[in-house]
């Protein structure tokens, strides 16, 4: 059993559900887009706003990793969520 599996049913327990419908998906969904993902995006920009600050004043890898790197791994990490959930309501509300 995949991990990913195993943390999901474990989710489905804990809330006793035993059937997920399309709505409760889509509603899931819309709350991450609309409640969750404005958090993330707000730390992740200070995080980031941070270490590029930080960068001008380091040299070699470590001003790589900080003016380039981690801000765009964690911006793009979360350009990928929003995307990828954004295109799954859009999907869902045309079919």
């Amino acid at each position: 059993m995949s991990k990913w599996t195993e943390v999901r049913d474990n989710i489905v327990d804990a809330l006793h559900v035993e059937d997920i419908t399309e709505d409760v998906k889509q509603h899931v969904t819309n709350t991450i887009l609309s409640e969750v993902m404005p958090v993330i995006e707000n730390a992740v920009d200070s995080f980031c706003a941070t270490t590029k600050e930080q960068s001008k004043t380091e040299s070699g890898w470590c001003k790589i990793r900080d003016g380039v790197v981690l801000p765009l791994v964690m911006q793009g990490g979360v350009y990928v969520v929003k995307l990828a959930l954004s295109k799954t309501v859009a999907q869902t509300a045309t079919a």
